[in-house]
């Protein structure tokens, strides 16, 4: 059954062309013809992902596959195509989006998961294997805004990771993680995919995309240049490099 459907999906920014620093210069730039650059993120891409898979997107810098993922969690809307997402999501996509660093790791947890649409028993009742995940025990009365990246990033993937969602979107999480944390997300991983979980993930770490992913789709210039078996695509983006 199809958990995500991707139809002839295309996302333009545009781009202003002027850098307005005063309220002056931004009423004059509003009073005359503005002036644009336009830029096409993805170009008419199609695929669909299956429930239970472990779909990854890989890529260059800058290829589009961030913007997929917040096109899947609506974070964005595509400018031309229609997409199809038949399940809850929840989406580690950015550093820092829904954490407010003044308040404390507890708060957060309380905060981050009301975002991803917990209630307050379902945060209780996972509270603590959040916090064991995150390795933040010492750490609940801190102020966020005191933590490393990396604990930031263990807090930040282990609420989300235990949102209980049909769809997790995972963006470079483990780009910052610690060796431990990367083996528990390889765990977490693991346990997803025999529960039946669906994962779309985004990484330059090709070992990893090999060992979970059904498939691997290659971005390249915002356009999917293939989405097939993960040994085939890594070779033609291997060689492609």
């Amino acid at each position: 059954m199809e958990i995500i459907s991707f139809q002839n999906i295309s996302k333009r920014f545009k781009l202003p062309h002027e850098k307005k620093n005063t309220l002056k210069e931004y009423l004059f730039f509003v009073a005359k013809s503005k002036s644009y650059e336009e830029l096409w993120a993805l170009r008419q891409i199609d695929f669909s992902v299956k429930k239970g898979e472990f779909i990854s997107f890989i890529g260059a810098n800058g290829s589009g596959k961030s913007t997929l993922l917040k096109l899947i969690s609506k974070v964005y809307l595509p400018t031309a195509g229609k997409i199809r997402v038949g399940g809850t999501i929840a989406p580690f996509l950015e550093l820092g989006v829904g954490f407010q660093y003044d308040l404390s790791v507890k708060d957060n947890v309380y905060l981050y998961g009301a975002t991803l649409g917990l209630s307050r028993d379902k945060i209780n009742g996972i509270f603590d294997t959040i916090v064991d995940f995150a390795r933040l025990g010492k750490y609940i009365d801190q102020k966020v805004k005191n933590l490393s990246t990396g604990m930031e990033v263990r807090l930040a993937f282990s609420i989300a990771a235990h949102a209980d969602a049909d769809i997790l979107l995972v963006d470079e999480v483990l780009a910052v993680g610690d060796q431990i944390f990367q083996q528990k997300c390889f765990d977490l991983f693991a346990r997803f995919k025999k529960e039946g979980k669906t994962i779309i993930f985004v990484s330059h770490d090709l070992g990893i995309v090999e060992k979970f992913s059904d498939k691997v789709g290659w971005i390249n210039n915002g356009g999917l240049e293939i989405m097939d078996q993960p040994e085939k695509v890594i070779r033609i983006y291997a060689k492609a490099l």
